[in-house]
């Protein structure tokens, strides 16, 4: 269903206007702006919206925030458009009650998924089910963001409330992954697919590898939906303890429930502990640097990810500002080749992903650098590299061959 309204086309025409010194970036701006407008959104007959996404006939909670963002800074003169994101926020929050485990969703119970065969608790709502953090920090995120945009509250609703108790209860429950009793469970998250590589299933017969506590709480996937090496996804637990200062706002200014939010607050300041304590490594070269992964027994992964949340997006993601000093260190190691996936080649240097083949960059990760750049320069640079490496389609890609 395209929503390009008159307000939506009046912004895309006042960009063109500015960036007519640029007209092949301005068609850029164009395409990609009205793009998921017209390609991905549908209105349900319930009031909430389905976004897909990309080719995929499914709806990632992750996905479906991020690929409606854009459009907050005109909600809050165009009620449709509004009405859409909140239709979004709805949506994502059914799902959660649905199952908060699963990344990915139909938008009927038609029992369609990715894979028929996965070992794991589904259900025919659920297209995926991988466990990743950050598919519960982005619609809390988009809900807070939409109030903040609009002034509106309508979508803190019963279900939202509902929702947000599930969040709160997986990430206690995947504090104490694997000791016997936390919340009267012991490990109740599997997920095994057979016939894959090493990267689209949990080790350890679905379980993942050991960790340890640390006041964290894992996650058995990255945002790229490949499996966590160790689970306590730096990133992520960052990207959570932002947006649990978000929930504890919503709960005491809208809610008026105190103890959503004295939990949120107390679960938001573990996982920064977490984090401070846990999540940062000496390295010889960069100095003192986030890590990407961790398990609290001493084990690290030290690289980053084009997918957001990664260690380049932390300003973008609220963790802290673009001058902070441990973010320079860490961002200096993410943009060098000590950064396994940081690509230079002939036509391109910048982030990809093991989720793509070697030496692809992907434009996401352009796009991170550039909004995180505290050089006009810089951010220059990045817009200049993404329009020549959209290979004449008008589009922006998700990887592409660094030469």
């Amino acid at each position: 269903m395209a929503i390009l309204t008159d307000g939506v086309e009046r912004f895309i025409r006042d960009v063109e206007r500015r960036l007519a010194a640029t007209p092949r970036r301005a068609a850029l701006f164009r395409n990609c702006f009205a793009n998921t407008l017209t390609t991905t959104i549908k209105r349900m007959p319930d009031g909430t919206t389905f976004v897909i996404t990309g080719d995929i006939p499914a709806m990632w909670l992750r996905d479906s925030a991020a690929q409606v963002r854009p459009y907050l800074m005109l909600a809050a003169q165009d009620a449709e458009v509004a009405d859409m994101i909140a239709g979004v926020v709805r949506r994502q929050m059914m799902y959660i009650t649905i199952d908060p485990y699963a990344n990915a969703f139909n938008a009927e119970p038609n029992g369609q998924r990715w894979d028929a065969a996965d070992e794991t608790d589904m259900n025919d709502w659920l297209w995926e089910r991988k466990y990743e953090v950050d598919s519960l920090c982005y619609p809390i995120q988009l809900a807070y963001l939409l109030w903040k945009a609009t002034g509106r509250t309508d979508h803190f609703d019963a279900q939202f409330r509902v929702a947000v108790a599930r969040i709160l209860e997986v990430w206690r429950r995947e504090q104490r992954r694997g000791q016997p009793g936390a919340d009267g469970a012991d490990r109740p998250y599997r997920f095994v697919r057979r016939n894959c590589p090493p990267s689209d299933t949990l080790s350890h017969d679905g379980y993942g590898a050991p960790v340890g506590y640390t006041g964290m709480t894992w996650s058995g996937f990255r945002p790229s939906d490949d499996s966590c090496v160790y689970g306590y996804l730096v990133p992520a637990n960052m990207f959570a303890a932002v947006v649990l200062g978000y929930l504890a706002e919503i709960a005491g200014a809208v809610l008026g429930d105190d103890a959503l939010r004295a939990e949120a607050e107390a679960l938001g300041a573990e996982i920064r502990a977490g984090v401070e304590r846990f999540g940062t490594y000496e390295h010889p070269e960069h100095g003192r640097i986030y890590a990407y992964e961790t398990d609290g027994l001493g084990n690290y992964t030290l690289m980053d990810d084009a997918n957001v949340p990664s260690l380049l997006s932390l300003p973008y993601l609220g963790w802290c500002a673009a001058d902070d000093p441990l973010y320079l260190a860490t961002r200096r190691f993410v943009l060098s080749p000590a950064n396994p996936f940081f690509f230079q080649g002939a036509a391109a240097a910048g982030v990809g992903s093991p989720h793509t083949p070697h030496r692809y960059i992907w434009h996401i990760a352009l796009a991170i650098q550039g909004l995180t750049a505290a050089d006009p320069s810089e951010r220059e640079g990045m817009l200049e590299l993404m329009e020549r490496t959209e290979a004449g389609t008008g589009m922006m890609h998700e990887g592409f061959d660094a030469d």
